[in-house]
């Protein structure tokens, strides 16, 4: 089944504010003409980012129909429409390109080396995987927002060990297509903190039914839940499992404690999209992407279930509750 989707009423909304701009004040890329936007992301769980990205996109003086077109495509978890998704986009001749994910970031830079691309990526390196030449110079036709994963994977593995003091042997579930850089980078944070850690690696949604497995031999402590559109996806049933083995948890997707897990310490996805948004304006007024450095996260959301501690026996040291920026109860 396609995921073609076009979605011109999804700020409607916002639409009205528009008849209020002068004409003279509604934006026009660098030729005079309406610009095509082209965005791609994958299809599950991430509209609330996409809401973000249109609210950006609003803020900056663009409205869908209006004084801009947006072409919206979605992916599935298999991904075998995404090449076919990336090159609709291109034969559109859409201006810029809105890329989420490294599926999608590679989708497009295969699909064309010319049109500006901008990406969100919380898994990959930029410059390792060959999309810039270097994070302040990217020289190629891609550009975007990319985590800074060894900073990020020592932090989690803090804050999980101060609500686990007794954290010791930790299990690390991660998606193997494309999140070797952020396993390594936890795995060394692992071995510097003085903690064991179990691989507990996916690769397509059957592999779910198993992957637990070696935690409860090896009698793991805890888990963190590295990113993937794959493993965002399972998230009600990686908690789920997680409640049942009463195994505290943390991930950088605040959707986690949202839905039950322990903790969670990421970047605020809003302000990532919203950043986006701010780098597909600068292109359309004339900007070269190739000279707009990779940006990385400047704010970071720490955020605590109470609930999922009582049921799982932790006390949450003041200290820790007061560091919070959401404590649901």
């Amino acid at each position: 089944m396609s995921f073609a989707i076009k979605r011109r009423d999804l700020i409607t909304l916002l639409g009205g504010a528009a008849a209020l701009l002068p004409l003279a004040a509604r934006p026009q890329s660098a030729t005079g003409k309406v610009p095509r936007i082209g965005f791609l992301q994958f299809n599950i769980g991430r509209r609330e980012n996409e809401a973000a990205f249109m609210q950006g996109l609003h803020e900056a003086g663009y409205i869908d129909g209006r004084n801009a077109i947006i072409e919206t495509r979605y992916y599935e978890p298999m991904r075998d429409e995404l090449a076919r998704l990336a090159s609709e986009l291109v034969a559109l001749r859409c201006d810029v390109i809105f890329a989420a994910a490294p599926y999608a970031i590679q989708a497009a830079m295969n699909a064309t080396s010319t049109i500006p691309i901008i990406g969100v990526d919380l898994e990959s390196d930029p410059v390792a995987s060959g999309w810039v030449e270097s994070l302040a110079n990217p020289g190629r036709n891609m550009t975007g927002l990319f985590l800074d994963l060894p900073q990020l994977a020592g932090k989690q593995i803090e804050l999980l060990k101060e609500a686990v003091p007794m954290l010791s042997h930790l299990a690390v579930l991660w998606d193997s297509t494309i999140g070797i850089v952020q396993f390594r980078t936890t795995e060394a944070a692992a071995r510097a903190a003085g903690i064991m850690l179990q691989s507990l690696s996916v690769q397509r949604s059957e592999d779910f039914m198993n992957a637990f497995d070696p935690a409860l031999r090896e009698r793991v402590h805890g888990m963190v839940v590295l990113s993937s559109p794959l493993i965002n996806t399972h998230r009600s049933q990686i908690v789920e499992w997680a409640l049942e083995h009463r195994l505290p948890t943390i991930s950088l997707f605040t959707q986690f404690p949202k839905s039950g897990g322990l903790l969670a310490y990421g970047p605020n996805l809003a302000d990532l999209y919203k950043g986006a948004a701010i780098y597909v304006d600068r292109i359309l007024k004339g900007a070269k992407v190739g000279e707009l450095p990779i940006q990385r996260p400047t704010r970071f959301d720490l955020i605590i279930n109470l609930k999922t501690a009582k049921a799982l026996g932790l006390d949450i040291a003041p200290t820790l509750l007061a560091r919070a920026d959401e404590v649901i109860e």
